[in-house]
């Protein structure tokens, strides 16, 4: 990095880029989600608002690191994966963040910018099918973009010394670079070049493929003013870029020729390969005017300069090269930040390069936020680097952007490491970090069994044998015909097809001739899981109605798994009916019957499907809505409107709820409101365990929410999206069966919800609509027909009273550790419901309207429609009979208890 740049002419860029396009490249993708106003005429805000550079905090003595494992990727390559723990707020956080370390003393290894689709500007793509697209065996996203343009990184971008994106006029944006010598390289870069017209006339060339921005620094607001910019063939959209202040004058520039001009406007063509495009303005249009004609020559050459050292440096002299954002490492410590990093505070998904102190490791960092883990600050995310050995080290563009893929040994393609903030979505980013390896194919190193790891009982699953050689590269190991055993009884194999029989964890084996390898399967019973659910929860309750019954398994750990078919035993009361390819279907139903159940049983784990004459009731589709509606929010400045206005387009002679906002001039969390009725909202009479609502989405990547005020006064918000990420009309089904909402209740406003953390990456502009909100209430459907009224027992008598009617019961009420007993079979003679008594389990389950309650005997947990809880006290067997704790089962079941003192009665109401 030490010669003097001596100039390096356009058609050698152009060549450049041919190459790039045809080479195997991969690169980890950063970029993606910040928020940048359009530029329009030659004003308007920066890009960035960089006031006073921010310090970096030192990293506090309570922030820790553990390595939790590593693993090979290839050779020279290694996935390193760590725990952190730190305390914020007095409170001990904990997450987890991954590591690609790439060994730059290995010669079959390296790291490259992978960009959009087929190598080209302009085509985003996801980091995982930019990694699958050029051979990656590992990425991460990359640079910053301006998601409203056309999809150029903000900083600089070379690929095998072929600037492919110059960097942009703002200060403090360093870049990470590899020299074609193998030397990792962080700094500050500017772009200085010069055009030079046949006539000798020359004029400063200001970049190379960049979008519009607002410059920091210089004499004007638009970086496109008064400037010339040169568009290789790596640019495919036809605008170049958006937004120009003024008309532009293009020249199309083919082999140093210059062959078309177009005056006072831009050529209606994309740039053909090998050739560019000179898009000028202002004084560059004029220099255009003055001194270029077509069929004479036009030249440019260019060079790099360091801001740190103000060396100049020929690209050619560098692999690669990909911007970053703010400087995080320097020597080892926590460095001072380059940038203003208030827009991207907050604890976050991270991502984040940096290389060791001899040059030797590249670290490609990416830190998790999701249910595992709690994301990292940017100071906490400095004292994470220094941890692990990073001398130098910059961060990328992060939050839901931050996406890392990478090989698994002995497997063929790239899976996601961790799932983003958003689960498994990979946003559509500009440009990557690829990892590459070059090794040749080497001998037989080891084999790995490949398949699940988790399986429930009655599933089967098909495990292969794979193959790594001695480079770590997946070989073909499928000729092997390997034997198949497994260590226990839970789990039976046959030819590579494992059958769970039962719960527990055994090794399953493969042995080929003198090679062999194991991998642990657990198949968790219904003792692992937190919950089984089915995604559709109440059904009509009418011959031949047909329903969607997929069942999620939730286990202690956190797993969400699909329960296959073959591991659920269905049983239906109050209606005939039949599950198959996922769908269940009400045959007939028995006579008198209003309410029906189809229980799906996973091993003692049970959940219930509510089938009701009347499952769904409308509540506003604001055809006749007479009440108002009002616009209110949180922060000053945040503006909007909320009004029932006519539907367009598919809703066309329809009404809907328009809720819009601006919180440009809004600070902070903020929020937009659509209230309903004044401050008393709208009542939802009876009990609801579910809602239904038609929403048109703005694509703003928002929160979108609903308040409920219930009849104890208390407010529940509820998650309709957590993410507002389509555009056009969606309905969406939201569970309100864990709510804790006492109702009746009152809907109270519908509203967006812009959070200051990663503010950077939500609209702050938009219009949503709401449409055919509905509940499904049981007090009115699943809960009709059911008895109401009082009934009353005491303490050790044999009867009850049940509407002022003495009846006579077998075992009477007892109190025992300061808890309440009574045999739940009276109970329900009296309110209605079923219960199902199983002697095997001491299991007994309690079916009422549409509440599903399984309890056991002697245990405290209880599953309440499908979901484990805790309770103080368990049920018990006195002579035969069961006996439930009397306020937990009548209160889950929407009774009412009172408690006499004096005379030891108990009185239930409905």
């Amino acid at each position: 990095m030490n010669e003097v740049f001596m100039g390096k002419k356009n058609s050698e860029l152009v060549r450049g880029n041919k190459s790039l396009s045809s080479k195997k490249w991969v690169a980890a993708s950063l970029a993606g989600v910040l928020w940048i106003m359009p530029v329009i005429g030659s004003t308007g805000p920066s890009l960035f608002s960089l006031g006073s550079a921010s310090v970096a905090q030192a990293a506090t003595a309570s922030f820790s690191v553990t390595k939790l494992s590593e693993e090979v990727i290839t050779s020279g390559a290694m996935m390193m994966k760590y725990k952190f723990t730190t305390v914020r707020s007095g409170k001990s956080v904990t997450g987890l963040a991954d590591v690609v370390r790439v060994d730059l003393n290995n010669p079959y290894v390296s790291v490259d910018v992978m960009t959009g689709k087929g190598g080209n500007l302009t085509t985003r793509q996801s980091t995982g099918g930019m990694a699958a697209e050029t051979g990656a065996v590992a990425a991460v996203n990359g640079d910053y973009f301006n998601t409203g343009g056309e999809g150029a990184p903000i900083g600089g971008q070379v690929s095998g010394g072929v600037v492919v994106s110059t960097p942009s006029q703002l200060d403090g944006m360093y870049a990470f670079a590899v020299t074609k010598d193998r030397k990792p390289v962080i700094d500050e870069y500017t772009f200085e070049g010069m055009l030079t017209a046949e006539d000798g006339s020359q004029f400063p060339l200001s970049g190379i493929n960049k979008g519009a921005y607002n410059p920091e620094g210089g004499s004007s607001t638009y970086s496109h003013a008064n400037a010339a910019y040169i568009y290789t063939d790596a640019w495919t959209a036809l605008e170049r870029p958006k937004n120009s202040s003024t008309t532009p004058t293009e020249v199309l520039v083919e082999n140093d020729i210059v062959t078309q001009i177009s005056p006072d406007a831009a050529l209606p063509i994309t740039v053909p390969k090998g050739a560019y495009i000179l898009r000028t303005h202002g004084l560059a249009a004029q220099f255009v005017k003055a001194h270029l004609v077509v069929g004479q020559k036009l030249s440019s050459v260019y060079t790099l300069r360091s801001k740190t050292t103000q060396q100049e440096f020929d690209p050619s002299t560098l692999q690669m090269m990909i911007g970053g954002h703010t400087i995080l490492v320097n020597n080892g410590k926590a460095a001072t930040f380059s940038r203003s990093t208030s827009s991207i505070g907050g604890y976050r998904a991270r991502t984040a390069l940096g290389y060791s102190e001899d040059g030797r490791y590249v670290y490609v960092i990416a830190a998790e936020k999701n249910n595992n883990s709690a994301g990292l600050s940017l100071t906490e995310l400095q004292s994470f680097m220094t941890n692990i050995g990073v001398w130098k080290g910059i961060n990328l563009d992060g939050g839901g952007s931050t996406t890392m893929v990478d090989r698994p040994l002995a497997e063929t393609s790239t899976t996601l490491t961790f799932n983003t903030e958003y689960g498994t979505e990979q946003r559509s980013i500009v440009n990557g970090l690829g990892v590459y390896t070059s090794a040749p194919q080497g001998e037989v190193k080891g084999i790995k069994i490949s398949g699940s790891s988790v399986l429930l009982i009655g599933q089967k699953a098909t495990y292969s044998l794979k193959g790594y050689d001695t480079y770590y590269n997946p070989i073909d190991v499928a000729a092997a015909n390997p034997a198949w055993s497994s260590s226990g009884g839970s789990v039976t194999v046959n030819a590579g097809e494992a059958t769970a029989v039962k719960a527990g964890t055994v090794n399953l084996k493969a042995t080929s001739g003198s090679a062999s390898a194991e991998t642990k399967v657990t198949v968790l019973g219904g003792d692992d899981l937190t919950s089984l659910t089915s995604s559709t929860t109440t059904a009509p309750l009418i011959a031949g109605a047909s329903v969607s019954v997929p069942v999620n398994a939730v286990s202690k750990s956190g797993a969400t798994i699909a329960v296959p078919a073959a591991s659920l035993k269905w049983e239906f009361i109050g209606f005939k009916g039949n599950v198959g390819d996922g769908k269940l279907t009400v045959e007939s139903v028995d006579p008198g019957v209003t309410t029906g159940y189809a229980i799906a049983r996973y091993d003692g784990f049970s959940t219930a499907v509510v089938f009701s004459a009347a499952a769904s009731t409308a509540w506003e589709n604001f055809e006749n809505a007479t009440y108002p509606f009002a616009f209110t929010t949180n922060a000053a400045g945040v503006t909007g409107t909320a009004a029932v206005v006519p539907g367009s387009a598919e809703r066309a002679g329809s009404k809907v709820l328009s809720l819009s906002y601006d919180m440009t001039a809004g600070t902070g969390k903020m929020y937009a409101y659509a209230q309903f009725n004044g401050t008393t909202g709208k009542s939802i009479p009876a009990t609801a365990t579910s809602m239904s609502v038609d929403v048109m989405g703005d694509m703003s990547l928002n929160w979108l929410r609903a308040e409920v005020t219930d009849a104890s006064g208390a407010t529940a918000y509820i998650d309709l999206a957590k993410v507002i990420d389509w555009n056009g009309w969606k309905n969406l089904n939201i569970d309100l069966s864990g709510s804790g909402i006492k109702f009746p209740a009152s809907l109270k406003r519908l509203y967006v919800v812009n959070v200051e953390e990663g503010q950077d990456e939500r609209a702050k502009t938009g219009t949503v609509a709401f449409d055919n909100i509905s509940f499904v209430m049981p007090s009115l459907s699943s809960e009709a027909g059911l008895p109401k009224g009082t009934a009353s027992m005491s303490i050790g008598a044999k009867s009850m009273l049940v509407n002022g009617t003495k009846q006579a019961i077998d075992v009477a009420p007892i109190v025992k550790d300061g808890s309440t007993y009574v045999p739940i079979k009276y109970v329900l003679d009296a309110f209605g419901g079923n219960a199902i008594w199983d002697q095997n389990t001491k299991k007994i389950m309690v079916l009422r309207g549409a509440k599903a309650l399984d309890l056991t005997v002697n245990k405290k947990e209880f599953l309440l429609n499908g979901k484990r809880q805790s309770a103080d006290v368990a049920p018990l067997i006195l002579n035969g009979r069961t006996l439930v704790p009397l306020r937990l089962v009548t209160e889950q079941l929407g009774l009412t208890v009172k408690w006499e003192q004096i005379t030891k009665t108990v009185t239930i109401e409905s």
